[in-house]
């Protein structure tokens, strides 16, 4: 697990020097060189970009680690109060691993506003083999670097426990380095902002589904529900947007009055298009607090909670 995490941050140095570095390579630096690697590549990779400002002081040339100025600071979640509300611009990337299959992709905020360059489908059961890779080629066909990167759009669930975790371990070895600010978005909300409606559901198996419950008024919520939950809502959403089968037919059953919309399966351009007001208002997680939105109890988590029999013995 160590060695996997040092072989993404080695494999993102590589990237912020323009040129992809391979697992195999990464597993070679991991082994050979510790912290000095990344102390290195801190150093190297000085700059650090956000918006049209840039910032290159450096804690008294200890450490490496960029200072940011009031404001910009990456511990700073929605730190609106700090920030002008000025039009900022660059690249976006953007990490969704959440769903049966994941993507990346690369777009470019201006003042014309967002383009997405490109985007890159991730086969399932095989992100940690092709995410970081596929990251470098959409950075190699757009010349950039992943120091040009702006901020990076990180879909932290609910969905797949691997696989959010693998996409939220990618993201943090690709953004430590450089100090690479992350918004953090949850994949509901991008499936809801995609269809165009406040609420949505996905298919979260076990005859159940990830809900998104919103409106206009009160604030929005995310659950666990299976039919009975569903049931005991009092008030339905008048719309609800779904991209699979099994969250369609089990709404469908409990919540005949609802209007369902149907979409594509929500991806990291979709997630890019939804996180561009965040980005123009500094909205960013701490890197160290970021972690996955699963809204279900791992299994390991639900049996090690049960009694066994020799506990209720010895009470």
């Amino acid at each position: 697990m160590k060695v996997a995490s040092v072989t993404v941050t080695a494999m993102a140095q590589g990237l912020a020097r323009g040129r992809h570095v391979s697992w195999k390579e990464g597993v070679a630096v991991a082994a050979t060189q510790k912290t000095s690697s990344t102390d290195a590549a801190r150093r190297a990779d000085a700059r650090c970009t956000f918006g049209y400002h840039q910032i290159t002081e450096y804690g008294a040339g200890k450490s490496g680690i960029p200072v940011w100025h009031s404001g910009y600071g990456m511990g700073n979640v929605k730190s609106t109060a700090n920030l002008q509300r000025h039009k900022v611009a660059g690249l976006l990337l953007g990490i969704d691993t959440c769903g049966p299959s994941g993507s990346v992709a690369l777009g470019r905020l201006s003042d014309e506003g967002l383009e997405v360059l490109s985007q890159k489908a991730l086969a399932s059961r095989s992100y940690s083999a092709t995410l970081v890779s596929a990251v470098g080629e959409l950075l190699q066909a757009a010349q950039a670097r992943l120091a040009d990167v702006a901020a990076m759009v990180a879909v932290n669930g609910p969905g797949s426990f691997t696989g959010v975790r693998v996409g939220l371990g990618a993201v943090k070895g690709l953004a430590e380095p450089g100090g690479i600010p992350v918004i953090a978005v949850s994949r509901l909300a991008v499936l809801a902002a995609k269809a165009g409606v406040d609420s949505a559901a996905l298919d979260a198996h076990r005859h159940e589904v990830f809900l998104r419950l919103a409106d206009r008024v009160a604030e929005a919520r995310e659950l666990l529900a299976g039919a009975a939950e569903l049931a005991a809502i009092k008030k339905r959403p008048e719309q609800a947007a779904v991209c699979d089968d099994a969250a369609e037919v089990l709404l469908r059953s409990v919540w005949p009055g609802s209007e369902l919309v149907r979409v594509a399966a929500p991806t990291a351009a979709d997630a890019i298009r939804m996180a561009v007001p965040q980005f123009q208002l500094g909205e960013f997680v701490d890197l160290v607090l970021l972690d996955g939105h699963y809204l279900r109890r791992s299994d390991a988590e639900i049996l090690g909670n049960r009694r066994r029999p020799w506990d209720e013995r010895n009470d």
